[in-house]
């Protein structure tokens, strides 16, 4: 990694570094190297308690005051399933026809990359004015207990403020400049167990069949729109996951019987609302039931305006597309983010997330690297 400028050699030093979640392997280490070398002052931040495992984060600033801009990231990686169903090993980095192959080469240690990259090519040993943050975890993609939230805490308890925050998730469906997310819907996971009494199928009407009362309970949620959508969101949905008896017996009414489901939600609700929402439902059907609900994530939006509008600007004059302005997918720590400043997601593409030959091309490395780089002298201007 002699030129700190070009993404791909740390792109590939990180997939190199078999960081499946919550094994840090090394890739904090390398982050860290790298922006030590750019002149930040780097925290190592160990993390353990709660229902998670211990683990490793990096916050690294160069400067002080405002503006500051903050980039945020995660090196931990989903596992690469069968190494043998990969075109190259999948903790290589190998380049093929332009072509950087690799587990967490989009998702997302080469927007890290890109990131860093960007810093060099624009502080050129100068300072910023205003300061850059950095915020790197290794527990994205696993139950983000002991990453990004206990950055933030960390960071609030000593009066470290975010002045504003690009996530470098993988955003777009196909080409660099296609989509900024903007916000994300809500999560909500449900298990629901209807308990009714045992007995034979011959007498059902010397039992309590708690199936039934599951079927009338799941149509009621399930046949029932939430919302028709807002502004910045579509409509929120419930998805049935599993319907689960567990009865092998077929002349036996069984005593108990589960269901799982999911809702993606919009700004209409919150986790709570939903909870009284379903409580409500359920209670119409009655009979005895337990409802336990998690709540993933509450929906958030940051409205456009300075930074949205900015990033927007910059992608707009280097790739000559208008980038759409989004909350669709899943959740990320910009869940998190929210609650300390305003928060954007931006990264390369989407198409090869989580899949076998996960892949970018190099010259969206360079792409995205541009584009950030373009975003830090505009905010933050070097001096």
């Amino acid at each position: 990694m002699s030129d700190l400028r070009d993404p791909l050699p740390l792109a590939q030093a990180l997939i190199r570094c078999p960081s499946i979640t919550p094994d840090e392997a090394g890739a904090i280490a390398v982050v860290e190297e790298a922006l030590n070398r750019l002149g930040f002052t780097c925290h190592r931040l160990r993390f353990a308690g709660g229902d998670g495992p211990p683990v490793r984060n990096l916050f690294a600033r160069l400067g002080e005051g405002e503006p500051d801009l903050a980039f945020a990231g995660h090196t931990d990686v989903v596992p690469p399933g069968d190494p043998a169903a990969w075109s190259a090993d999948p903790f290589a980095g190998e380049v093929r026809d332009g072509v950087l192959y690799g587990r967490g080469a989009v998702d997302m240690k080469g927007a890290i990359a890109c990131f860093v990259a960007a810093c060099a090519r624009v502080l050129d040993g100068r300072k910023p004015r205003g300061s850059i943050s950095v915020l790197i975890t290794g527990d994205e993609e696993g139950p983000s207990v002991n990453g990004t939230r206990r950055i933030l805490g960390w960071l609030a308890e000593r009066k470290l403020a975010l002045g504003a925050c690009v996530v470098g998730e993988p955003t777009n469906p196909v080409a660099i400049g296609e989509m900024i997310k903007i916000g994300r819907r809500g999560s909500l996971n449900g298990r629901l167990e209807v308990t009714g009494v045992q007995g034979h199928t011959a007498y059902p009407d010397q039992a309590d069949n708690p199936v039934s009362r599951l079927v009338a309970m799941l149509a009621r949620l399930d046949g029932t729109p939430l919302d028709a959508g807002t502004e910045h969101f579509e409509p929120s949905r419930l998805v049935l996951t599993s319907i689960d008896v567990g009865n092998a017996a077929t002349n036996v009414i069984p005593a108990t019987a589960r269901a799982s489901f999911n809702i993606r939600f919009n700004d209409t609700h919150s986790c709570s609302s939903l909870e009284r929402w379903l409580r409500a439902r359920l209670d119409e059907v009655g009979g005895t039931y337990a409802l336990e609900v998690e709540c993933g994530g509450e929906a958030f939006v940051t409205l456009p305006g300075p930074l949205v509008e900015l990033l927007a600007s910059v992608i707009e004059q280097r790739q000559h597309i208008v980038p759409e302005l989004s909350t669709s997918g899943g959740t990320s720590d910009a869940r998190f983010i929210k609650d300390a400043c305003p928060v954007v997601e931006f990264g390369l593409s989407s198409a090869t997330i989580h899949s076998v030959d996960e892949r970018v091309a190099v010259a969206d490395l360079e792409a995205l690297t541009g584009i950030y780089a373009a975003l830090l002298e505009s905010y933050v201007r070097a001096a």
